[in-house]
């Protein structure tokens, strides 16, 4: 892409967006036939102001067609490349409500057609299949955002805001898998005012946790601390009264804190928001998916080894795996089971058995491959393992470090 005329590269983006020459020509106020010798590079793009008009219609960053595109990186999973993120950057800068003042804003898609993608892109996160999810941010953003422009005023506003939120928070969630923490913190931060807009408090308390995690993930961790224990507390159940749905989101926004305080070493704080998260767990009688929180007693446990790794005690780990119950921890979604295999990849190397911090590896590429082929931390945790093995390691290993191109 780098070496192609603007023409090409305008024609390029144009069939990625499947738009045909005469739409993409109604949507500029060209003719069709100006378009065609752009795009064969009869006539020259030399104004600037056009060049930018046609990003806009393609909802594309203005650099993607002026400089060099970012590099494609070699990927065993194709996680996600740099021409993606500029793609779910560019959706994520959008301001369709300012922009409806002024143009007419992008046909929406129906209400029911955006509730059945959103429950699609869950679904695809839940079982860990992160690449497939980003390549699907750009068009999913695009069409939530201009649903909740276009139904703004109508009886489905709420519906349609609590649907850019769950975009906007899945959004947030991928990309600090992925790495792209700015604008996982950017998507983030999206929600939280969109979720407020919904009226849905649970909503709300479950986008603070995408907040949370960002900050974490950017080194922040008092910061997620605070916005994690703030928003549990006011949404502290009354005893008897309680919903699950509330009582889920309460149990996850103190599982979150619980995190960020291992991470500065806060045992004590960490234990009592442990604490308070298992009595609200028992108080849900189960394990549950409200609001996709997968909050309840199983996911406590898994919690409380994910904290004690961060704290650096990989024995506690151990034993608070050691003792999950298979049936209940099998029950769970397949990106929970594969992210505590991760944590417990790191948490077999703390106490030197990196033949089982291997296994836990491959247990989770088993489960999820783009939990452990796509995680920056992953590479990481492969990567020590591998300095620290005595002699070769198994082939399994070995294939799994060559196809993530991971080495010493």
């Amino acid at each position: 892409m780098d070496e192609l005329p603007i023409g090409r590269r305008v024609s390029y983006w144009r069939n990625r967006r499947k738009m045909s020459q005469q739409v993409f020509a109604d949507r500029l106020g060209k003719s069709k036939s100006w378009v065609d010798k752009v795009e064969r590079g009869v006539r020259r793009l030399d104004k600037f102001s056009v060049v930018y008009e046609i990003a806009d219609v393609l909802q594309l960053d203005v650099q993607l067609l002026l400089g060099k595109d970012p590099e494609r990186r070699p990927d065993s999973m194709n996680c996600i490349d740099q021409i993606e993120v500029a793609e779910i950057r560019s959706a994520l800068e959008r301001y369709d409500q300012i922009s409806a003042f002024f143009y007419a804003a992008p046909e929406p898609p129906p209400i029911a057609e955006m509730r059945k993608a959103a429950l699609h892109a869950w679904q695809t996160w839940e079982h860990g299949r992160y690449g497939v999810l980003a390549r699907a941010l750009p068009k999913l953003l695009r069409d939530a955002q201009a649903a909740d422009t276009a139904y703004a005023h109508s009886d489905d506003s709420r519906e349609a805001a609590h649907l850019l939120g769950q975009v906007y928070q899945l959004a947030s969630s991928v990309l600090r898998k992925l790495g792209e923490l700015d604008l996982s913190w950017l998507a983030a931060d999206r929600s939280i005012a969109v979720s407020q807009r919904a009226g849905d408090q649970l909503l709300a308390g479950v986008a603070t946790t995408r907040v949370a995690n960002a900050l974490r993930a950017l080194g922040r961790h008092r910061a997620a601390l605070e916005v994690n224990v703030n928003i549990a507390n006011r949404l502290c159940p009354t005893p008897g009264e309680t919903a699950d749905d509330q009582l889920s989101v309460y149990g996850f926004l103190l599982l979150q804190g619980a995190m960020a305080a291992s991470c500065i070493g806060d045992s004590a704080t960490m234990r009592d928001l442990l604490t308070a998260a298992q009595d609200a767990a028992a108080g849900l009688g189960g394990d549950k998916n409200h609001y996709w929180t997968s909050f309840g007693p199983t996911n406590v446990l898994v919690h409380r080894a994910a904290a004690a790794v961060e704290l650096g005690e990989g024995g506690l780990a151990i034993a608070i795996h050691d003792g999950l119950d298979p049936g209940a921890f099998n029950a769970m979604l397949p990106e929970r089971r594969a992210h505590h295999y991760l944590d417990m990849a790191r948490g077999f190397a703390q106490v030197g058995d990196v033949e089982r911090a291997g296994e836990m590896l491959l247990e989770g590429d088993l489960l999820a491959p783009a939990e452990i082929r796509c995680r920056p931390i992953a590479h990481e945790v492969l990567s020590d393992v591998l300095r620290r093995t005595r002699g070769t390691p198994t082939a399994a290993l070995a294939e799994l470090a060559e196809q993530m191109g991971v080495g010493v």
